[in-house]
């Protein structure tokens, strides 16, 4: 791993080792991500991305956005944006994998498009193949997380995930449920990182209201996945992904 890498990983198992003394359910997003992380990296080093370094460096971006707004909100839950706000008021009872699936849908609807847009630049929106490269790199993630899907399935267990016969029949398509949302919302935030950065060509101001839109909307996603009954079922029925108008 590189130097950004190992700092990241290091700040991430840091925040984990807190977040398990305290008894925080915070931990199991945390301890989600750092694994994802470990095997986002172990594919960049195995050559399955077509820009190595650029993946590194978003990454680390990527990453960053959610650690700033978990850190705010350990120091006051006021602070952070409204979707982080949302994800971590989930119920400390509710389910390990409620914890996760919401903290993701925060991260990925928010977070995601507004890292994509700081790594690629308004020359790399203006060379085709160039964005080409860097959309089938944003694509690739897809085939790290969904290879990670049953693993977590059994950290969660493992984490005191209460399974009853009717999760133990659904979990291989709960499975196959979370795979499709991940192509699903990966094809939707590519169209918002596209607002956004048209947006930024007009200038800051213009940048800036677009992203209190998808702040709006990525909130109003993770509340309403809050309403009651399991999140990964609500998220079969309505979607995972949120949609920045054109214009």
């Amino acid at each position: 791993m590189t130097a950004p890498v190992d700092e990241l990983v290091a700040r991430m198992q840091d925040l984990l080792d807190d977040l398990v003394a305290a008894g925080d359910p915070a931990r199991h997003f945390l301890g989600t991500y750092l694994r994802t992380t470990e095997a986002v990296n172990a594919a960049i080093d195995a050559g399955r991305f077509e820009d190595p370094d650029w993946v590194t460096a978003w990454d680390v971006d990527f990453a960053g956005l959610y650690l700033d707004a978990l850190e705010a909100h350990r120091r006051d839950p006021a602070t952070p944006p409204a979707p982080w706000r949302a994800a971590f008021g989930t119920d400390p009872a509710a389910r390990p994998e409620a914890h996760v699936l919401l903290g993701m849908n925060a991260h990925i609807n928010f977070d995601l498009p507004q890292s994509l847009v700081r790594v690629i630049g308004p020359a790399d929106f203006a060379d085709p193949p160039l964005l080409d490269s860097r959309r089938r790199d944003h694509e690739r993630i897809d085939e790290v997380l969904a290879g990670r899907v049953a693993a977590e399935d059994l950290a969660l267990q493992a984490a005191g995930s209460r399974r009853t016969p009717v999760d133990r029949v659904l979990a291989g398509l709960n499975r196959t449920a979370a795979r499709a949302l991940l192509r699903e919302s990966r094809r939707r935030v590519w169209g918002n990182t596209t607002v956004l950065h048209r947006a930024r060509l007009h200038g800051p101001e213009a940048l800036a209201c677009r992203v209190a839109q998808l702040e709006a909307a990525a909130a109003a996603r993770v509340t309403d996945l809050q309403r009651g009954g399991p999140v990964l079922l609500r998220l079969a029925v309505r979607g995972f992904g949120v949609v920045l108008p054109e214009g």
